[in-house]
């Protein structure tokens, strides 16, 4: 399957302002790419190029001041099946986890645990472990928030979700990923394309999308609480432990988003 995917977005700064920029595919998914992912940028600047410690490629610009607009057009392939389901999956006891997924077991910014851990518990507690327990973690949060996109709030968290029962899917994915924590599951934030392939076309505006995923059976699974559904197509950008890891931008000074295109559509072979 080839995906066409892309974005159109701009700011107005007062000054020039140091951009932090995480808006490139994940390094696992660069050699699907099928045309050059090129950023391009108006007024042209200098960037530069880093990977963090969670394996994203960021980039580093100096915005200058007035209207910065950032654009990139490209296509990728795509496997073209659902997200994974593998019902069998088991959770690992936390003594037998690698080290590096620990980091996934504690708080964070919008990760929460320490006002969750009881509601964790009682809910989920005489749940079956492994995957049967993440899923009813998916079912109870996809009815718990209700999705507006007038919701959205850059500094709610996993437990004022929980209590405002509102939000975006970043929200649900916070809230998702609170509790398999506190359940003592591996759960880490992601972010990237998700377009409306395989199922009805959602009449609002494409966004780019979040989502989660949990590590059982010596693996790392992909789930979606807003959704609660698999789907085709993900091309995740960033992941880490929560939104703050995989900001799309990061803006150090006074700015206006004026701008906000995203493009993630199929391509059919005779449009391609």
């Amino acid at each position: 399957m080839k995906i066409r995917c892309g974005f159109d977005i701009a700011f107005e700064h007062p000054q020039p302002t140091p951009m932090l920029l995480m808006l490139s595919v994940h390094p696992t998914r660069l050699k699907d790419l099928l045309s050059p992912q090129h950023f391009s940028y108006s007024p042209q600047v200098n960037a530069a190029d880093y990977r963090d410690s969670f394996g994203n490629i960021c980039t580093r610009v100096l915005a200058p001041a007035g209207r910065f607009e950032i654009r990139t057009d490209f296509l990728i392939h795509d496997s073209g099946e659902l997200d994974e389901y593998a019902p069998d999956a088991e959770q690992h006891r936390v003594e037998d986890l690698p080290d590096e997924v620990l980091v996934y077991l504690l708080g964070s910014r919008y990760c929460d645990t320490e006002h969750l851990l009881n509601i964790a518990w009682n809910l989920f507690g005489n749940t079956p472990p492994g995957w049967p327990r993440v899923q009813a973690i998916v079912d109870y949060v996809h009815t718990r928030i209700k999705f507006n996109y007038k919701d959205a709030c850059a500094t709610r968290t996993a437990w004022n979700g929980y209590n405002e029962q509102i939000g975006v899917c970043r929200d649900f994915a916070h809230l998702a990923v609170t509790l398999c924590r506190c359940m003592n599951i591996p759960a880490r934030y992601a972010t990237g394309y998700l377009g409306d392939i395989g199922v009805p076309k959602d009449p609002a505006p494409m966004d780019f999308s979040a989502w989660f995923e949990v590590f059982l059976g010596g693996r790392w699974y992909t789930f979606d609480a807003r959704h609660n559904k698999p789907r085709i197509g993900r091309i995740v950008m960033a992941r880490g432990r929560d939104a703050t890891d995989c900001a799309l931008s990061t803006i150090f000074g006074p700015s206006n988003l004026v701008k906000f295109e995203v493009i993630t559509d199929e391509v059919l072979d005779d449009a391609a």
